[in-house]
């Protein structure tokens, strides 16, 4: 076959020792326009992928001389560029979540749903022409023009990296970083590289919806399900069909929303409120979060199935204070994001930048350099235009001095070289406060009001500013009477 029919007709390798099966794939596959070659033995697909390339490997987990995860680590360690899915046995999502961990493309349960098959083969395709335009354009490796992800340090080029290898699979990632080190920018990063690209990208922030809710966000309703339901409506999955829904703040789901959403990634069907039958969806998901999700499993605050579903593969993004030679290139990024043209920093500005240890992460450097922008003089930034504060600590209690050495004795005469001894109680010693609780309550309410302030505000943005939930922040809003 020449390389112009290859490429016109892609093969796909079915391996699958139930003869009925493997008849019925190859029928759906061939009315799809492909070619097929199929085997029923580990060894037979071995010897097919010595011969010749495919644009798809499906196998079934179970095989006569072996399992499909054998199958699974070859062609993901010796044919990097040819995606492999796997079938499961109805019930059997954990083989599934080892065969993605395992390098696996994608997965289908039996009984097969033949229009799942024909998505995912689809998926596969497109991922195969998506690689094909990056290895033509090497110069773009490094940086391409698209990306999100901005900065040219050692972090910022292992995460490009791996960004790029998470977009040729459909397995579910998890982000993990700081509060504002750009999560959500890499799950674009994943969907736009991806074959999902032309596709929705849907995110959520699973802390800002109230749990009364959350169903009929998520899944949709029909009408009248309840009381206001005027009209059907579509939810997140829904709206994500054959894209990408980004689960962000997931660590805030509640558990009765936990367990309707691991059967929703489970079974790849969900159910609106009111209505009696499910209907498919085709997403991939990416959940994101600041929280260690592993102590909120040994808290019992986050369901450990779940977990090991959503936790397929990780990508962390590092702090900005990690990459701080990647200052220089944000900056000026952002700052032609934020005026249209380049504006100038003086070295003493970019040094202050660099000096700063940021534990906002970009988020803060966005918003200092709004701020800057705001306040510069002949469109030059100075350090008195960026505000900066210094590194942001707890506020230290005034060290209480010791009384000298020399006291008066309980007859009033002075004992010299006697212990130090503080005679006056603590909580009345010059700079101290007269209670710790309202002095604490005091300084968690200033931060409130400045987190609102920088955010004008929004306090889901705030929220995320100080790295708690919304409903923490909203509880605590009205704990201390805030006024907005």
């Amino acid at each position: 076959m020449s390389m112009i029919e290859a490429a016109a007709c892609p093969r796909i390798l079915v391996v699958d020792d139930e003869a009925h099966l493997r008849e019925l794939l190859e029928i759906t596959l061939i009315k799809m326009g492909l070619d097929v070659d199929s085997a029923e033995t580990l060894a037979l697909a071995r010897a097919h992928l010595s011969k010749r390339s495919y644009a798809l490997v499906l196998t079934d987990m179970r095989l006569p001389d072996g399992s499909g995860m054998e199958l699974v680590q070859e062609v993901s360690a010796l044919y990097k560029n040819t995606p492999i899915a796997v079938i499961t046995a109805f019930g059997s999502a954990d083989n599934a979540v080892v065969a993605l961990k395992a390098g696996a493309f994608d997965y289908v349960s039996k009984p097969v749903a033949l229009d799942q098959l024909r998505k995912l083969v689809r998926s596969a395709l497109q991922t195969n022409e998506v690689q094909k335009v990056q290895l033509a354009t090497p110069e773009k490796l490094n940086v391409p023009a698209s990306s999100f992800m901005i900065g040219q340090s050692q972090g910022m080029q292992e995460v490009r990296a791996q960004i790029s290898r998470l977009a040729r699979s459909m397995a579910p990632v998890i982000i993990t970083g700081e509060s504002g080190s750009g999560k959500e920018l890499a799950a674009r990063e994943i969907h736009t590289s991806s074959a999902r690209a032309d596709k929705p990208f849907i995110a959520v922030n699973c802390g800002a919806i109230p749990e009364t809710l959350m169903e009929a966000e998520f899944f949709g309703y029909r009408k009248g399900a309840f009381t206001g339901a005027a009209d059907d409506r579509e939810g997140f999955f829904q709206a994500a069909n054959g894209g990408t829904l980004m689960l962000d703040e997931v660590a805030d789901l509640p558990l009765p929303m936990q367990v309707k959403l691991l059967r929703a990634i489970q079974e790849r069907r969900v159910r609106k409120v009111g209505a009696t039958v499910e209907e498919a969806v085709d997403v991939r998901i990416i959940s994101a979060t600041h929280q260690n999700l592993a102590i909120c499993v040994e808290e019992g605050r986050f369901r450990q199935d779940l977990y090991y579903r959503l936790n397929v593969i990780e990508l962390h993004l590092p702090p900005l204070r990690e990459r701080l030679e990647d200052i220089v290139e944000l900056s000026r990024n952002i700052l032609k994001k934020l005026t249209g043209n380049d504006v100038d920093m003086s070295v003493e500005a970019i040094d202050a930048l660099i000096s700063y240890d940021f534990p906002g992460n970009v988020r803060e450097l966005e918003n200092i350099l709004e701020r800057a922008v705001a306040f510069a003089n002949d469109g030059c930034i100075e350090v008195s235009d960026l505000a900066l504060r210094g590194t942001r600590k707890s506020p230290e209690l005034p060290v209480v001095q010791p009384v000298p050495t020399a006291v008066i004795s309980n007859h009033g005469q002075a004992v010299v070289d006697a212990p130090p001894v503080i005679v006056q109680d603590v909580f009345a010693a010059p700079g101290l406060p007269c209670s710790l609780p309202d002095y604490l309550e005091s300084v968690e309410r200033e931060m409130i009001r400045r987190a609102l302030q920088q955010t004008r505000n929004n306090r889901t943005q705030a929220a995320e500013l100080l790295g708690v939930s919304f409903r923490q922040l909203r509880y605590q809003i009205q704990k201390l009477k805030i006024q907005e």
